[in-house]
């Protein structure tokens, strides 16, 4: 089986999010050949190069998100109206509150309650509708005329979105954006859709493979929707985080309205991506939920755990004794969602029930603000432990430390979990927990904040606690300090629960039944064609083949290479090609950079 695998900011580059992921997938598939698509979000990120790359990755072709277009490509009168048309249908779509929204007016609301008229569904559906024609109609206009990245930031985009946000029916906070607002998401809408001016949906590219897996879903998840659009390829879409929550968490210091219109359309394209994939695969239940309330079918849902590699542990898990009965571990990026300071606060009580007890904080500061953050949390350690000594000659120690993995003390991070007998989770706000899951492969009892999908990683090997309740926090870890014997059932059933459910194993395995589902009931009907231009047998993957009743009865004739191919798709313009990204590269041209 051939699989287009695409990525935005991730595999195959070095510092790539959920590259090890993807790598570990592709490795473990090894049966199958891969193609990558990757969309690269800084410079900084193509400078760090690749990581090696497998023999079944057959080609990358890459794409930059970061940098500014100049494509050169004036477009005519007609494609400028087209272009007019189509990018204001979008701007009106992304305009139009959203049943739910809380930016709705209170009439809205109130009709809304009336569902036996039907019309909020009905209103919903249009809007929907609306959004994916303007969204496949830019594509079929960059696919015809030439790239539309200077038609994205032109004025006629920009007034567009002034139209849309001043009409009538626009919610309250478009309604209120200035001309610096649109300025703003103006230019954060070109790079969001910088993908629909790439030349990756010929009939040799990405519409030769036989389905196109999405490692995340907005931007990195809109080549794949124009490849099942022009090509019928079946899209399987993989979320370890929704993208409409990281706008959310990652956008407080914009104005309401840049905030507003960017979450309609992340959360327009979420829907419009859960619309047309076959199946998607969130990474945990509390991704699951946020599918579902951004649309998803749950007739479509699979949740696959994220496969993590349980060997570098396997020493620490094997050997729970060798843990300091009263030392408490944290272990992550230090920032501020991760809440150290209602940890020190806890730990204060601690200290005070448990004398002898000692904490480690184990970990990295993130950008700047991680920082300073940091230095925050390490002054206000200072304050809450002053230094204390054995006797009036000893050089005092503070009983909170702070380390990073790497030294002699702790050379990885198995060897920080291994130095507790509890390790702690203080989070505000979290995904998928693979600090506790870590922990969990080492054989260490835990005590969590609920949030996220902790709750579902731990099951009942752990304790779990409100965020930002210090008290609480302090009560769980004294009661396991104290009781020896309950630790090490809770860390015992954590590794047994961490080796079934979070293993590379059962998420590769998992995938590749969920692949063969896929072609088998939404193959992409083509006939393989050899150097000669004659039929090549066996050139389907038999799954093809399940008798079934198909929604396209006839069967699609696509060249995969030779001079006899045969072409089917809608024909290219003859005049300015849509723009180009890299070139293919090869899996060892790749690998010696």
């Amino acid at each position: 089986m051939r699989i287009g695998l695409l990525t935005e900011g991730g595999y195959p580059y070095v510092s790539g999010e959920a590259g090890l992921w993807c790598d570990r997938l592709v490795r473990g598939l090894e049966h199958h050949e891969f193609d990558v698509y990757a969309l690269s979000r800084s410079e900084r990120e193509e400078d760090g190069g690749w990581v090696p790359l497998p023999p079944q990755v057959g080609r990358v072709r890459t794409a930059p998100l970061w940098e500014t277009v100049d494509d050169g490509i004036v477009h005519g009168r007609r494609a400028r109206r087209r272009f007019a048309e189509c990018y204001g249908e979008l701007a009106t779509a992304l305009c139009a509150a959203a049943p739910g929204d809380p930016a709705r007016s209170s009439e809205a609301r109130s009709s809304e309650a009336r569902s036996s008229e039907g019309e909020p569904e009905g209103q919903s559906a249009l809007e929907a509708d609306r959004f994916a024609s303007a969204l496949y109609g830019l594509a079929e206009l960059a696919r015809d005329e030439g790239g539309l990245p200077t038609a994205l930031r032109s004025e006629t985009a920009v007034r567009a979105l002034e139209r849309a946000c001043r009409a009538p029916g626009a919610h309250r906070s478009a309604r209120e954006a200035r001309v610096p607002d649109l300025l703003a998401v103006a230019a954060r809408l070109e790079r969001a859709l910088r993908p629909l001016s790439l030349d990756w949906y010929e009939d040799d590219d990405l519409g030769s493979v036989d389905l196109c897996h999405a490692a995340s879903g907005g931007t990195g998840a809109l080549p794949g929707l124009l490849a099942r659009h022009f090509c019928d390829v079946p899209l399987l879409v993989t979320e370890y985080g929704v993208r409409l929550r990281t706008h959310y968490l990652t956008e407080p210091d914009s104005s309401p309205a840049i905030r507003s219109l960017l979450a309609a359309f992340h959360g327009r394209l979420a829907a419009e991506t859960y619309r047309r994939a076959a199946v998607i695969t969130p990474g945990n239940t509390h991704t699951r939920r946020w599918q579902e309330r951004c649309g998803a079918d749950r007739a479509k849902l699979r949740t696959v755990h994220p496969g993590m590699d349980a060997a570098p542990f396997a020493e620490a898990g094997e050997s729970p004794e060798c843990a300091d009965p009263q030392t408490l571990v944290w272990v992550g990026r230090v920032e501020p969602a991760k809440d150290l300071v209602s940890l020190l606060h806890a730990f204060a009580e601690v200290r005070r029930a448990e004398p002898g007890s000692r904490l480690r904080i184990v970990g990295a500061p993130f950008g700047p603000e991680g920082v300073a953050y940091l230095a925050h949390c390490k002054g206000l350690a200072a304050q809450l432990f002053p230094d204390e000594a054995d006797g009036p000659h000893a050089v005092g120690r503070n009983p909170v430390s702070f380390e990073e993995t790497g030294g002699p003390e702790l050379p990885s991070r198995a060897d920080a979990y291994a130095s507790g007998a509890l390790v702690v989770l203080s989070s505000v706000v979290e995904g998928f927990p693979t600090g506790l899951v870590e922990a969990m492969f080492c054989g260490r009892a835990t005590v969590s904040t609920d949030v996220g999908a902790v709750v579902e990683a731990i099951g009942g090997t752990g304790l779990v606690v409100p965020p930002r309740n210090p008290r609480a926090l302090a009560e769980a870890c004294v009661a396991l300090l104290r009781d020896p014997e309950r630790r090490e059932r809770l860390g015992a059933a954590a590794r047994a629960r961490a080796l079934e459910l979070f293993t590379v194993e059962q998420n590769i395995t998992a995938f590749h039944g969920i692949y063969l589902e896929i072609l088998s009931r939404a193959p992409v009907r083509r006939v393989v064609l050899d150097g000669a231009g004659e039929p090549l047998p066996f050139g389907v993957p038999a799954e093809a083949h399940v008798p079934g009743r198909w929604s396209d009865a006839e069967a699609r004739a696509a060249a995969r290479g030779g001079p006899g191919a045969v072409r089917t798709g809608p024909g290219w313009a003859t005049g300015g090609g849509p723009v180009r990204a890299t070139t293919a590269v090869s899996a060892a041209e790749g690998a010696s950079r």
